[in-house]
Order: structure tokens, then sequence, then C-alpha cells
């Protein structure tokens, strides 16, 4: 499919794209009312496209327009071109990005039995999901499953923290725990007080790592499910460590593993 004649231009802050962008990019559960995603920035849009995402909508600023990248103008399927200070004002960030995507929201997969997953239980801060998110990418997790109560995975700061990763990945969003009985690897819980420690551990592979909420930790429900329990050393002394510095220590363990195997 070949992209318009020419772009739109938008001058109105009432415009109804303007309107969406609004409250996709300021309110974390638009994009499930809209059926769409905004990808702000030059990083987060060659991130979609190196994976083949095709863009619905590509919106440049007027300012940025002239330079704009081809690849940028052609990607999408509808160009349109908005007054600067309208796209300054859609954004959520302090530094407002001159140019970004709209994405079709991707329906939600069945989750894949025997794909190295990480499942994340009722994680609340968007920083700490999208980081776990990059950290699976990087160490060979292609599945990450969402637990009801969960940061949502598509919103905007959950976007910027996976820095590209979202592209990578399967997402399974907004389950059950019964939902879990579709996987067929074994589940591993990180505990601070039981199991074998990380270092020592013959970690299973393809396996599913079960990430906790920032204070509560694994529930117990989900805990009973896991066939193995891990521990993280630290020498330090620290209680306990942030649920993203633990995933990423977690998840590298298991890549090393399986690359050293």
């Amino acid at each position: 499919m070949t992209t318009d004649i020419g772009p739109s231009h938008i001058s109105s802050r009432d415009n109804p794209l303007l309107k969406d962008l609004r409250k996709l990019a300021q309110d974390p559960g638009a994009y499930r009312k809209l059926g769409r995603l905004w990808l702000e920035g030059d990083h987060l849009c060659r991130a979609a496209l190196a994976r083949g995402v095709k863009p619905a909508v590509a919106v440049f600023s007027e300012s940025f327009w002239p330079s704009a990248p081809a690849e940028w103008v052609q990607a999408a399927i509808k160009t349109v071109v908005v007054a600067d200070d309208l796209l300054r004002a859609v954004s959520g960030l302090e530094s407002p990005a001159p140019m970004g995507f709209v994405l079709d929201l991707p329906a939600r997969p069945e989750i894949l039995s025997d794909a190295p997953s990480v499942v994340l239980d009722r994680l609340q801060d968007a920083g700490n999901a999208g980081s776990i998110l990059r950290s699976a990418a990087a160490f060979g997790f292609t599945q990450v499953i969402a637990l009801k109560g969960t940061a949502a995975l598509w919103a905007p700061k959950v976007l910027r923290a996976g820095m590209g990763a979202h592209f990578g990945l399967r997402l399974v969003e907004g389950v059950d725990i019964d939902a879990l009985g579709a996987l067929r690897v074994p589940l591993v819980a990180t505990s601070s007080h039981r199991g074998e420690w990380l270092h020592k551990a013959d970690l299973p592979h393809p396996c599913a790592w079960l990430m906790g909420h920032e204070g509560q930790g694994v529930s117990p429900a989900l805990e009973a499910r896991a066939s193995h329990h891990i521990r993280i050393a630290q020498p330090g002394g620290e209680e306990s460590l942030n649920v993203a510095a633990a995933a990423a220590i977690c998840l590298h363990a298991s890549g090393a593993a399986l690359q050293a195997k």
C-alpha cells in the first residue's frame, strides 16, 4: 500500500486526531478504549519499523516536516503535518518530540505453551514494567504475560521505558492466574528467604520467571504454582532488590546458562 500523495495539515486543536493523541499520550488506559497506540519520538518509531510494523498515521510538526527522512514519510498509510504548538500540547514529555506514529493496537495473542516467558504479577510501576520488557527481549525471553492488576503494558510510560522491546515480544496482558495453566514450561519464582541460590542453580530452559508486586512480591497463589524457587545472593545486606533489577539478574542468568550449554 502506498502513502497519500501529500500530507494532511492540522491547525486546529479540536481536530479529532489531536484529541485522540492527547488521550493516548496522557491516559495510560486510553489505548484499550481507542484501539490505537501513540509512539512519540524517533527511537520508538525506528524500533517499530525495524520489526516490520506498519504505522496507520505518521505525524510531523510543521518545522520538522521539510527535513523528515524519506523512510518515515513513506512508512505510514497516512501522513499529517501539525502546527508546532499543537503537537507540543499533545506530548506527555518535558521535551516533546517533533514526530510520532499512530499504530493500530495489536490483538491480544494466546499464550504460547512452550515459549520462554516472564509473568508479571501486579507490578504497579510503569518504569519497572518497561525495564523488564527490555531485559526479556535482551536475554531471549519471547513472551511476557501480565496478570490482572499489572501496569498497562502499552501505556505511554511503559512504551518509553521499554525502548522498543515491545515490538519483539509476545505480550499477553490482563489475564487471570488460571490462564497460566496453558504454560507447559516450569515456573520459577524469586524469593528473598527460600530456594536455591541463583548462582548455583541448574536453571530450566525454557521456563517462565515469576516477577511480583514491588512491595508484596509474588502472590502466595502464584508462588504455589512454581516448581523452582530462587534466591539472589546479596552480600551487601540489603533487604530486597528492585523488581526490575532482580528480573535483569535472573533473566541474564537464564540466558547465560543456555549459551554455556
